[in-house]
């Protein structure tokens, strides 16, 4: 879970005294944590903030998700919104802390949940690795698998947007984002020299932030010797003009506005038909200063244009990032 951008610490921006605001929470592994106290945590954060949404990478193992729908059915609650992600945990912690900047943009939970999928396309995510023997969650040649043998090796693989693999010091760094983006970096036993120097500058983010490397990201990756970033918009008013772009429908079971295809919360598909139009975008509020002791933020770039975005067709190939000027 990475520190939320709000003035409150790792809970992010809380509402006004006595009003529940937005908060990050991270669900325990069903070994640490018995059904019965799940399912009283979970209940209790829905009758405090109404709507959760819970995000994990699609590798998360199998017993952690039969315990994310153990107590969503137990529970009996569309008000839970179980959501995996084809990304590595970092990035997946990335669109958590995105999502709760939008959720200060008075959107609703309908529109939240979904646009979880969205934000997927426009983050640009891998690792350092010093070994890629292993590695199965991105395809990887026969050469460099044999190459990772070599002793001081060193690859930079990326998940996200496309799998690539590279050899660092050899080849030339990966493209990466064609519009303003935060560099949040978490390291194993893997040195993060490449990524804050090479990387950093080739992908000319606007700021970095390092962080504690996720508990899942040894396994996912297949060996700690990690050092695991992600890339994505930072800019709240630009996360809000991206979501606020995209065509929306009403849900005709739960009766909650959406984007895409499917309602996340109570998983009713949207008919064919014409999507309700945008609403118009909110104003932009002042970031909140930090209290003292607080970890920093990532650097946000100053505000920008998003151009819209049209939803595809079920079935389509993912768009194109957003071409926002640097």
């Amino acid at each position: 879970m990475l520190p939320a951008p709000g003035r409150h610490g790792p809970l992010g921006r809380q509402g006004p005294p006595g009003l529940p605001g937005p908060t990050v929470m991270a669900l325990r592994h069903p070994r640490e944590q018995p059904l019965e106290e799940a399912l009283a945590e979970v209940s209790a954060v829905l009758e405090q903030h109404g709507f959760l949404v819970v995000l994990h990478p699609a590798a998360t193992p199998a017993e952690v998700v039969r315990r994310l729908h153990t107590v969503r059915s137990v529970l009996e609650s569309d008000r839970m919104a179980l959501i995996p992600l084809p990304l590595p945990p970092l990035a997946v912690a990335v669109i958590a802390r995105q999502l709760l900047q939008l959720s200060t943009a008075d959107l609703g939970a309908g529109v939240l949940a979904t646009a979880a999928r969205l934000l997927t396309h426009y983050i640009h995510a891998g690792a350092v690795l010093g070994s890629v023997a292993k590695l199965d969650r991105v395809p990887v040649t026969l050469g460099a698998h044999a190459r990772s043998w070599v002793p001081g090796a060193q690859f930079a693989v990326l998940a996200a947007p496309r799998p690539q693999l590279v050899r660092i010091g050899r080849d030339p760094v990966p493209p990466g984002p064609d519009f303003a983006t935060g560099l949040v970096h978490a390291s194993g036993r893997a040195d993060a020299a490449w990524v804050t120097g090479e990387l950093a500058a080739g992908w000319r983010v606007q700021g970095m932030e390092m962080v504690p490397l996720p508990a899942a990201s040894a396994p996912w990756w297949a060996t700690d010797k990690v050092c695991e970033f992600a890339a994505g918009i930072t800019d709240p008013l630009v996360l809000s003009r991206l979501v606020a772009s995209v065509q929306r429908a009403r849900c005709s079971w739960c009766g909650l506005e959406i984007i895409g295809d499917r309602c996340l919360l109570c998983a009713t598909p949207v008919p064919p038909g014409p999507a309700a139009p945008s609403p118009p975008l909110p104003q932009a509020v002042p970031a909140p200063v930090p209290h003292q002791g607080a970890p920093p933020p990532v650097a946000q770039p100053p505000p920008q244009s998003v151009p819209p975005y049209h939803q595809p067709a079920v079935g389509a190939a993912p768009p194109s990032p957003p071409e926002i000027n640097r």
